[in-house]
């Protein structure tokens, strides 16, 4: 009896798992792929190009003028080259929700962003999130600042000399 028990939840366990590696079905990857254009994540790699090309001119121009005037020029032609990269990266990201969630949490995501709440959170994350870490910092910087005084002060009274 038990040897059945274990022959069938190994069968169980080797059966999730090849329909784990099969991937995502074509109806999730669709609805991934639809949330990442909700979420415009094109457009966010799209505005990654101008930072790359900036931390690359200094070590390819070396400060040369002329090297600089053809780097600029260049760079209209550098664009088709990154569409590559941008293609994969949006194709990534898609998969990546594929694997992470399911058409139906796709969706109802979707649904969300695409609603008047959710095109106010697109339009502010990026300002919440930095203030949100600059509370974090501070604060974590106001706990350190008490910690140190406190810990000072009960190592001193344990007999300890800074």
């Amino acid at each position: 009896m038990y040897r059945s028990l274990a022959v069938l939840g190994t069968l169980l366990l080797l059966s999730t798992g090849a329909a784990r590696a099969q991937g995502p079905s074509p109806d999730t990857l669709e609805a991934a792929r639809n949330l990442v254009t909700t979420l415009r994540l094109s457009d966010q790699y799209r505005a990654l190009l101008p930072g790359i090309l900036l931390g690359l001119k200094p070590s390819l121009t070396q400060d040369r003028p002329e090297l600089e005037r053809d780097f600029d020029a260049l760079v209209p032609t550098v664009i088709d080259t990154y569409a590559t990269y941008y293609n994969v990266m949006v194709t990534n990201a898609a998969a990546l929700y594929a694997k992470t969630f399911s058409a139906d949490e796709l969706r109802a995501i979707e649904a969300f962003y695409r609603s008047p709440a959710g095109q106010k959170y697109m339009l502010n994350s990026r300002a919440l999130a930095e203030q949100t870490r600059q509370i974090g910092e501070e604060s974590s910087r106001k706990a350190a600042d008490d910690l140190k005084v406190r810990m000072t002060q009960a190592l001193r009274e344990k007999g300890h000399k800074f």
